[in-house]
């Protein structure tokens, strides 16, 4: 099979903002507790994080973490994870029906965030809590000092502040199954409030509206364009939710989820567009599409969980090598568009629905779906451009005129280089892959990195990491055109070295 696509130096979509490479740290499960943190663990430090962890998650090079939530921060009172850990009080988290100690807070995840390089992206309580603490929370973590909210931090031991620019307006408003669960116009409300009062304290931040939980909500697009009748000029994000899964083991539709996700990020901008061209607005909206990953393994287990315990194992898919592909696929398809959307998480970070697994006092390790995120955060930086890809298509039972190549290109000037990203979703045949480098002066394949050849229900575990990259190096480069084969059922990371 053949297939080209062809990459103008013009032709550029937007820059990556890097926050596109976020995840999440949410108080659910072992994400927190056993996950990054575990005092007494052989490799904790003096506050009690895994280093082991820790050098994963830098490895993963993760650039913005969202935190506490999720589902937990509509019933979390932020002021529980501060002062003295022996007077913080353990309290019944509802949305996932566990105890919460509060031994990590506010001070702890700061500090940790810091220490992996990464920037927090807060979501405060909007389901049981109000404007008052809305804006209380920004003044403890953001003013210098003078004030009661900013000085209670400096006594509880941060004389500085912690400076965190992105906040999110709540999470998932829409859902019956949130805690405060409100009507659109209720949210609106409430979240317009929020904003104003959060900016009065720190104009420099910005701000995330709930937009729909998932695009097959019964309120889907008139949910967003009454939420933002009321936010749009107070706001700077409105936020996206997604997970997928392959249930029906239907391997051609399940790599072509990724159609789905680039639907539903238009439908989105185009109910923003709306908006603004209602209020007549010069401003543009952008989406932090801030929950994405794949979701099902683990749904029958969850179900065996008993109540009230303290970080029960809640989530925790174990991710084979076709969830990789589809890993591969999504994260493509955010680069597509990146001229909107600004901020991604997958979610979550460490053992909840994660790349990362932990045991209880035992080791770390990588699942299948960690390689393509690394790969995108450490290379996918620069600008990127709008793919021409000519190549046979099939159909699904879900999908029609699918592509087997999945691909985008990534122009990091700073570094000299083109970095490709592709995807070969043939079952069985090789692509033999022409990339047209227009605009550029091709020097040297500099790396050709493949995930291939496993079985597709293939996992990692702590006693073994079968799925994992090889070197490729077979490109040919004939003028201004890279060849690449890519195998079938492939991730592939090319950097090209330009003039």
């Amino acid at each position: 099979m053949k297939a080209k696509m062809t990459v103008n130096r013009t032709f550029a979509i937007d820059k990556v903002d890097p926050r596109i490479y976020g995840t999440f740290v949410e108080h659910l499960g072992r994400c927190v507790y056993t996950g990054i943190y575990e005092p007494g663990h052989k490799t904790a430090n003096a506050q009690g994080f895994r280093e082991d962890v820790k050098a994963l998650v830098k490895e993963l090079n993760t650039t913005f973490i969202r935190y506490p939530g999720g589902n937990f921060v509509s019933g979390y009172n932020w002021e529980d994870g501060i002062g003295p850990k022996e007077s913080r009080p353990h309290r019944l988290d509802l949305a996932w029906k566990t105890i919460e100690t509060n031994e990590v807070g506010l001070h702890e995840f700061a500090a940790w965030a810091e220490e992996v390089n990464a920037e927090v992206n807060y979501a405060i309580n909007l389901g049981t809590r109000d404007i008052d603490a809305a804006r209380n929370i920004v003044e403890y973590c953001n003013h210098k000092g003078g004030s009661y909210w900013s000085d209670l931090r400096r006594k509880n031991g941060a004389e500085e502040p912690f400076k965190i620019k992105t906040w999110c307006l709540g999470n998932e408003m829409d859902g019956p199954w949130q805690i405060g669960h409100k009507t659109a116009e209720e949210y609106g409300r409430i979240a317009a409030e929020a904003a104003k009062v959060m900016k009065w304290v720190d104009e420099s931040i910005e701000l995330v509206a709930c937009g729909s939980s998932h695009s097959e909500m019964p309120t889907f697009a008139s949910w967003e364009a009454t939420v933002l009748e009321h936010t749009y000029e107070h706001v700077d994000y409105l936020s996206l939710h997604r997970y997928y899964g392959n249930p029906k083991n239907d391997l051609k539709s399940y790599l072509a989820k990724s159609i789905d996700m680039d639907n539903f990020i238009k439908s989105v901008v185009a109910i923003c567009d709306y908006v603004k061209a209602k209020k007549h607005s010069k401003k543009t909206m952008y989406l932090s599409f801030d929950e994405w990953n794949v979701w099902y393994h683990s749904h029958e287990a969850d179900k065996k969980n008993e109540p009230w315990q303290q970080y029960p194992p809640i989530l925790e898919d174990i991710y084979n090598f076709e969830d990789a592909l589809l890993v591969g696929c999504l994260l493509i398809t955010l680069l597509k568009n990146c001229d909107r959307v600004k901020i991604a998480c997958l979610a979550q970070l460490v053992n909840v629905i994660a790349p990362i697994m932990t045991e209880k006092g035992g080791d770390a390790w990588r699942q299948t779906t960690f390689y393509p995120l690394a790969h995108a955060a450490n290379y996918g930086l620069g600008t990127v451009l709008r793919p021409f890809i000519d190549c046979p298509v099939y159909d699904s039972e879900e999908f029609s005129g699918v592509p087997y190549v999945e691909a985008i290109a990534v122009h990091n000037e700073a570094q000299g280089e083109v970095v490709i990203f592709a995807v070969n979703r043939s079952l069985d045949e090789v692509v033999d892959f022409d990339i047209d480098f227009q605009g550029f002066d091709v020097d040297s394949v500099t790396a050709f990195s493949e995930l291939s050849g496993f079985d597709v229900k293939a996992v990692n575990t702590k006693a073994a990491a079968p799925v994992t990259p090889a070197g490729a190096l077979s490109a040919q480069i004939s003028g201004s055109v890279v060849t690449a084969p890519l195998k079938p059922l492939s991730w592939n990371m090319i950097r090209v070295a330009v003039k």
